[in-house]
């Protein structure tokens, strides 16, 4: 510990703390614009600009840190006057079309503008007139707003370990671009959208397809189907005001329905169809010796992407069943339909996630058209998106009653809800592969091994003596090291070191999704997680096999898990895929 001093204010902090984290211990906020607490800090703003007592010299508080009796002044006339020059000189080189920007009431410049009450330009407008790139099918990148904060970079680079985006030029005519300056559609991006997520302003955001919605609603002939993911439900209540991990599921249902869907589903039923699938796949490989062991999971579509760039040679570990995302779509189209007498060509399929890939993972092959008529889900819309079309509509959801999801695609476990959070999938599924091999209920169903923050997790399960060796990597850039060691393991012949990986794209699974409220933290991943959990112990079912509605649609419909007429609606293929497109 040392000792040190802000603004009069004498506290002791831990040996290389920030000045900034400092300032926070005693409730002094210091502007910023390039950190965000989900990216190391690179200062390239100058914003959190302080000073220390009796010196004229000025450092960036993001990146400085504190040393024994250091005197801080974080705010003064001087300072204050500083941080307003570089708003002003940013704001020089930044369109002033706030109101058809996308973000709009959630730009951190606007805000930072407001707060430091900028009402003049002093400084001659040079705008460099880059036009739109909205080639990618989830992400649309408008490089005239681009502050040259490096988030985007920092997160597509060092986080995901993509490398699809990069700044290009230097000065007032730097740019940010994808690489080599290829459409952003032909790069290598996989659509995760976390560079969506961390812009503080419009420079990239996710393609908004409201419209389409909205038009399809107001289409007396179609008949509009919604389904909810898991993780949208612990996050959009922070839209509302609520606090992160706020469940209220049942009024997301009733404001479905105050916007015009016919019939509302929940995705949570799909992921319990998905275990089903999944665990039956894992079960046949695990007592098969010539199967590809490990299997590894397929829901996130991201991560699919991924692997079919970087990763082709280990298509055959790839769990050939589709995102519960996908599932859903199929039987609704289907199934549902001709249960309920509606006509499956005037469907009008719509999903709303948590994530912008999933928004390309709708039309990524034929096999998403499996239930023959037209693709299986028509259009996808992101949390973010959702939230504004209940606004639009000006239904004040808090004050809804609560409402129930439609029959029998609605109803859920528990596994299906924790499907939303990193290791999700990995513990649903566990519990049912348990019951798949033994016929008995796994004792403890909490899976702790798969459960936390950390980017990679690795457990034991017990199966009946068989012990299964499991693998849980989150946040792309560390993903490469497990997939290395499948390789590596399959290049010398020897005994695989996992049977069964779980892979999600984006840092604490669906929870942090590139299509979430802006601002996510591993705090606000925190509270998103817990939520999920709590949603999960209160259910009446926690397992998938225990679904009641499940074993109804296998029953009438389906067959068995794993049989003919689940494989042609709920299984896929996958494809090598170059890096850049031609």
């Amino acid at each position: 510990m040392i000792k040190i001093t802000i603004n009069g204010k004498e506290l002791e902090v831990n040996e290389g703390t920030t000045i900034l984290d400092a300032a926070k211990l005693v409730n002094i906020k210091i502007p910023t614009l390039c950190y965000t607490p989900d990216l190391p800090p690179w200062a390239s703003c100058g914003i959190c600009i302080v000073r220390m007592a009796g010196s004229a010299k000025m450092v960036r508080a993001c990146t400085t840190a504190c040393e024994n009796n250091m005197k801080i002044i974080t705010h003064d006339p001087e300072i204050i006057s500083v941080r307003r020059t570089v708003l002003e000189l940013i704001l020089s080189n930044h369109p002033d079309d706030c109101l058809q920007c996308p973000r709009n009431h959630s730009c951190e410049l606007q805000d930072l503008a407001s707060e430091f009450g900028i009402r003049e330009a002093p400084f001659k407008k040079v705008k460099n007139d880059i036009p739109i790139d909205d080639s990618n099918p989830s992400i649309v990148l408008c490089p005239e707003k681009c502050i040259r904060c490096g988030r985007c970079v920092k997160v597509c680079q060092d986080v995901q370990n993509v490398w699809a985006l990069e700044f290009l030029g230097r000065g007032i005519k730097g740019k940010i671009a994808s690489a080599a300056d290829a459409p952003l559609g032909e790069s290598p991006c996989i659509k995760c959208g976390q560079c969506s997520a961390h812009c503080p302003v419009g420079a990239i955001y996710e393609r908004d397809d409201t419209v389409k919605v909205w038009s399809a609603l107001q289409n007396a002939q179609m008949h509009p189907v919604v389904q909810i993911a898991p993780a949208v439900r612990v996050a959009l209540a922070e839209e509302f005001g609520l606090p992160p991990g706020t469940v209220f599921t049942k009024k997301i249902y009733a404001a479905l329905r105050k916007l015009g869907f016919k019939t509302v589903f929940d995705t949570n039923f799909s992921a319990d169809l998905t275990i089903m699938e999944e665990g039956t796949e894992l079960v046949k490989r695990l007592n098969d010796k010539n199967s590809a062991i490990p299997l590894i999971t397929s829901c996130c579509p991201a991560w699919v992407d991924y692997l079919e760039k970087y990763f082709p040679d280990l298509i055959p570990h790839f769990s050939t069943a589709k995102s519960p995302q996908q599932m859903m779509g199929a039987m609704i189209k289907a199934y549902w339909a001709g249960k309920a007498g509606v006509d499956p060509a005037k469907v009008y399929s719509v999903s709303v996630m948590p994530c912008t890939a999933k928004k390309w993972e709708i039309k990524r092959n034929d096999d998403m058209k499996s239930a023959g008529h037209g693709y299986d889900v028509d259009i996808v819309i992101t949390t973010r998106e959702l939230a504004r079309m209940i606004k639009q509509a000006g239904i004040e959801i808090l004050k809804l009653d609560d409402e129930e999801a439609d029959s029998p695609l609605g109803p859920y476990t528990g596994a299906g809800t924790i499907f939303g959070v990193t290791g999700g999938v990995m513990e649903a599924a566990v519990r049912s592969a348990y019951y798949l091999i033994t016929k008995k209920e796994m004792p403890d169903i909490n899976f702790l091994p798969a459960r936390g923050i950390e980017g990679v997790k690795v457990g034991e399960v017990d199966i009946a003596g068989t012990k299964v060796r499991i693998a849980v990597a989150h946040q792309m850039g560390n993903i490469e090291a497990v997939m290395e060691e499948i390789r590596a393991a399959k290049a010398a012949k020897k005994e695989m070191p996992y049977q069964f990986i779980e892979v999600m794209a984006c840092r604490g699974g669906c929870i942090g999704g590139g299509g979430q409220p802006y601002g996510c933290t591993d705090e606000i991943r925190k509270q998103r997680s817990n939520g999920i959990y709590a949603d999960d112990e209160k259910s009446q079912y926690r397992c998938s096999h225990q679904n009641p509605f499940i074993n109804q649609v296998y029953k009438e419909f389906l067959g068995e898990p794993g049989g003919h007429k689940a494989h042609e609606l709920l299984h896929t293929k996958y494809t090598e895929r170059p890096l850049y497109l031609k």
